[in-house]
């Protein structure tokens, strides 16, 4: 991926050429939220059309890809399975990582990435105040309204974020959901500039969360998580230095 979110230009040094052009489809096809044109995939690979047209083809005919009736293209069926044990891994790489934050907060430590426009938890360790909340592993939360969703809008790109809220619904799912695009962009610059995302009940109401974007080529963020009445102020202190810590030590074990 280029600096700007883009697909890199296939054929890096010591590469198969045709292997990088179909990757570059593939993720900006997962860029685009799963779905799109040839002309819009030509656009975003920096591709001939032709070209295009033959890498689709034959990404379609391995199921990698489907071709919708109005000539659209989306993401195939084949991708599932690897997306699952890709996920499976993640999470089990990652668990001794949250278990020392549940462990440290009492809370629920939670491993989240970006997934066609939506945060997917991908793990959880659980503190000893667990509670039933919309973290479960394999859930997937809009993006501006959940402090892993905040935290991924934030450790992206700047041209992939105004994608990403652009595409996003911003529906209120609280009083204190932020549902305006200009509103949502300043929290995110706040974010850039302290390091870590909140969630005041914007999601579920009583619910408060901290997270922490995580360095990498892939988007993933690190939460702690929990009720609104447990989740102090310095608690959220201690968290965030906790999962600065944890950033760090998830970088390196998952890149």
């Amino acid at each position: 991926m280029t600096e700007d979110g883009r697909p890199g230009r296939g054929g890096g040094p010591g590469g198969v050429q045709s292997l990088h052009r179909a990757l570059d489809v593939l993720e900006a096809l997962s860029a685009a939220g799963g779905t799109a044109s040839l002309s819009d995939l030509a656009a975003a690979c920096r591709l001939p059309l032709p070209t295009l047209h033959r890498l689709a083809a034959t990404l379609a005919g391995r199921g990698y890809l489907r071709q919708l009736p109005d000539r659209r293209y989306c993401l195939g069926s084949r991708l599932v399975p690897l997306g699952g044990a890709a996920h499976a891994l993640l999470g089990e790489r990652a668990l001794p990582v949250l278990g020392r934050l549940a462990e440290l907060t009492g809370e629920s430590a939670n491993l989240a990435v970006l997934t066609q426009g939506s945060a997917e938890y991908v793990a959880q360790a659980t503190g000893s105040h667990a509670m039933r909340i919309f973290t479960e592993v394999g859930n997937r939360v809009a993006l501006h309204c959940t402090g892993v969703g905040k935290a991924l809008l934030a450790s992206v790109p700047a041209a992939q974020t105004r994608r990403l809220i652009e595409a996003a619904a911003l529906t209120a799912r609280t009083p204190t959901t932020i549902t305006d695009p200009a509103a949502l962009h300043a929290e995110i610059a706040l974010i850039r500039t302290r390091g870590y995302a909140l969630d005041e009940g914007e999601m579920e109401i009583g619910v408060r969360c901290v997270a922490v974007g995580i360095p990498g080529a892939l988007p993933m963020a690190v939460s702690v998580s929990g009720p609104a009445s447990r989740m102090s102020d310095e608690l959220v202190g201690t968290a965030v230095s906790a999962l600065r810590a944890a950033s760090a030590d998830l970088a390196a074990r998952l890149s």
